[in-house]
């Protein structure tokens, strides 16, 4: 059951935080993937308008702080600047495009490559006008059965059994085992379900776990799901290197050194894997 008071303030470009050295922006990155060229654009930015610096979240998205604004509001011309970047593909879906994914799938190891299951589900909640109501802080999180964020809390997400299943997962509990082709539209109707049954005002849950009864039908967890895995090491990893960024703060000099890949992935764990360069 919710106890909120209050809706949820995660901040974004069309909602930033006050904080003391000025606005603050988080951009989301679907599965953390971030063109080498959008982030060199948004080093531009955190350059000339704020503290020079991107800085890396828990849940694999970058923020800029310390940029000017107005009551609140960032001012155009920032705006303006941090939508070239390409990182603010949607204005009126921006807070909720916070899907979670295990950063080396497609690359090496996993069970499938869930990239283009991300890919659909993010077109899918910004092709939905209700969804644009889901709160801030609401988490996808999707493993590729490799076990890396197989007990990371979410409000929905899904885990790879094999090439062609995955078993979703609804709030703290497991949902049905549906195919590898529906596991967006699945999530999708989920997500939908949930903004239909959390009502509105400062009241409504943020969070699955917060209704008062079960958003879907519960199952067993399934025999093949993995084990938590160990978390991913810094240094060379299958397919590519995990580089450590101390503190989460990117600034250019470490950026300079990850452009050996037209992509980067920024993973939960406030490093940046940089995928091997393919012969």
């Amino acid at each position: 059951m919710s106890t909120r008071t209050r809706t949820d303030r995660c901040p974004g470009a069309l909602r930033p935080w006050q904080a003391d050295d000025g606005l603050l922006v988080r951009l989301r990155l679907i599965g953390g993937r971030l063109p080498v060229a959008s982030l060199a654009a948004l080093l531009d930015v955190s350059e000339e308008y704020g503290d020079g610096r991107v800085h890396l979240t828990g849940r694999a998205n970058v923020q800029v702080r310390g940029l000017p604004g107005v009551g609140g509001v960032l001012r155009p011309d920032v705006l303006d600047a941090l939508e070239a970047t390409g990182l603010l593909p949607t204005r009126t879906h921006e807070l909720v495009r916070n899907v979670m994914v295990s950063p080396q799938t497609g690359l090496a190891g996993g069970r499938l490559d869930l990239r283009p299951v991300a890919d659909e589900l993010d077109r899918l909640l910004c092709a939905d006008p209700s969804l644009a109501t889901l709160p801030g802080r609401f988490l996808f999180v999707l493993d590729d059965g490799r076990g890396d964020l197989v007990d990371r809390s979410c409000d929905l997400g899904l885990v790879g059994l094999d090439a062609s299943h995955v078993q979703l997962r609804v709030g703290s509990a497991w949902g049905a085992i549906v195919s590898t082709s529906d596991a967006a539209g699945a999530l999708a109707r989920l997500a939908r379900a949930f903004t239909d049954r959390r009502g509105t005002g400062p009241s409504a849950p943020w969070h699955v776990a917060e209704l008062d009864t079960p958003l879907a039908p519960l199952v067993a967890p399934d025999p093949r799901l993995p084990a938590p895995a160990a978390l991913l090491p810094y240094g060379p990893v299958a397919g590519g290197t995990h580089v450590a960024v101390p503190d989460g703060l990117l600034d250019r000099r470490v950026a300079d050194t990850l452009a050996t890949a037209a992509e980067v992935i920024i993973t939960p764990w406030r490093g940046v894997l940089v995928p091997e360069e393919k012969p």
